[in-house]
């Protein structure tokens, strides 16, 4: 599960961060009162008017068919309101979005944090995230933040540092105090930056997030150290323990058909192939991708339907891979352990038959507990439906499926 800006920064903020303060508008007028509330707050008239989508690289991405883009400062009330209007109900496209874009349904009308002194600020990069190669977690720091941090960790990776935190023992004041120097900070800057330090991973630890990232992490005029952007990324496994994170979930950002999956208690994720798979079992949904590779084909999706692949699941199951304009086949794969073999072919035939017309072929490889009277329910349903046993029996008839 991903957050919003806004969001990310509020949950920092909870565990001691100091942020860029700003107010979420949803239409043109609430964005300009936003900004006459900075006023109030900061004496200043210039805010930042800032795009809310789940994706990076806002500043330099444009909404489509204009020149406007994703993150604008604004100078007068006038400026704020013309740039929410443009940036508002239209789709905004960054490096991250694809060609298709976002549609931007919120911006966050936030304080100008580039004060009078701006040649001393400096924008710094830090993240925290899980490396799973040692079992421990590693904050990746660089002197080098703000919208090329890509670019500057493929051509210059030796300004991108790491500081694993074993979590045994947890974070430690001397590995704050590392980090703080080794991004040159001194004096109060770098005694703010420790605390931030702190901060920020305990933000990390409290809400089970699985990465935090804040890009830029800004060093201002002043020596204060700031949150300017902030993007969260959380374990879906760990949501019950936080229903008030939950709550943030927005649905809008998320692809429509993994939504409705998820409803229904499927395991599902949309690709870009051509060949729909139903499967119950993570570890056989990928071998089942890779037989579809091995065929000539690509996976149109990744979905478990779980230990009880009954008639209801299947058919959602069916409905929802159907719904890929892109699919000219689908495998279905069941391996009968704790789920029967003819129990799951009933299902199909019986979720075929509430369907209707089905205008892909369709292939059932059922393997395990009374595989045979599953491909004997297949073959006499009348249904086109091909039956399989053995695995290159199915990847072959997705070959001839697809030719």
């Amino acid at each position: 599960m991903n957050l919003h800006e806004y969001q990310a920064k509020e949950l920092m903020k909870k565990n001691g961060a100091a942020i860029q303060e700003g107010v979420v508008a949803t239409t043109p007028e609430q964005a300009v009162d936003a900004a006459k509330k900075m006023k109030e707050l900061y004496n200043s008239d210039w805010v930042v008017v800032k795009s809310q989508i789940h994706a990076g690289g806002r500043g330099k991405g444009a909404i489509v068919g204009s020149e406007q883009k994703g993150v604008a400062l604004a100078k007068n009330l006038d400026q704020v309101k013309q740039i929410a209007t443009n940036i508002l109900g239209h789709v905004l496209v960054t490096k991250q979005t694809g060609p298709h874009g976002r549609l931007v349904n919120k911006v966050l009308v936030a304080q100008d944090v580039y004060y009078p002194g701006e040649s001393a600020t400096k924008e710094l990069y830090f993240s925290v995230l899980l490396d799973r190669s040692s079992g421990k977690n590693v904050i990746i720091y660089s002197t080098e933040g703000g919208m090329d941090i890509e670019e500057v960790a493929e051509k210059t990776p030796e300004k991108v540092q790491k500081e694993w935190v074993d979590p045994r023992v947890g974070l430690q004041d001397f590995q704050c105090r590392k980090i703080a120097f080794n991004l040159g900070l001194e004096g109060n800057a770098n005694k703010e930056m420790t605390k931030f330090v702190k901060a920020v991973y305990n933000t990390y630890l409290s809400i089970d997030a699985s990465m935090v990232e804040i890009n830029p992490c800004l060093k201002t005029s002043d020596n204060k150290i700031i949150a300017v952007d902030g993007k969260i990324s959380l374990d879906d496994n760990a949501l019950y323990r936080h229903k008030d994170i939950e709550a943030m979930r927005d649905l809008n950002e998320e692809d429509p058909t993994e939504v409705e999956a998820a409803a229904a208690e499927l395991n599902y994720v949309k690709l870009d192939g051509n060949v729909g798979c139903m499967v119950n079992g993570a570890g056989l949904a990928m071998a089942t991708m890779d037989i579809i590779k091995l065929s000539g084909g690509d996976p149109a999706n990744f979905l478990d339907v779980g230990g009880t692949a009954n008639a209801e699941r299947v058919e959602k199951a069916f409905r929802i891979i159907l719904k890929d304009p892109h699919v000219k086949a689908i495998l279905v794969n069941i391996f009968g352990g704790i789920v029967r073999c003819d129990r799951v072919a009933q299902g199909i035939v019986d979720a075929y038959k509430s369907i209707g017309n089905i205008p892909v072929p369709i292939i059932v490889r059922l393997q395990g507990t009374n595989a045979e009277e599953g491909k004997r329910i297949i073959d006499e349903s009348g249904l086109k439906v091909r039956g399989a046993i053995q695995l290159k029996e199915a990847a072959q008839e997705v070959k001839e499926a697809l030719a």
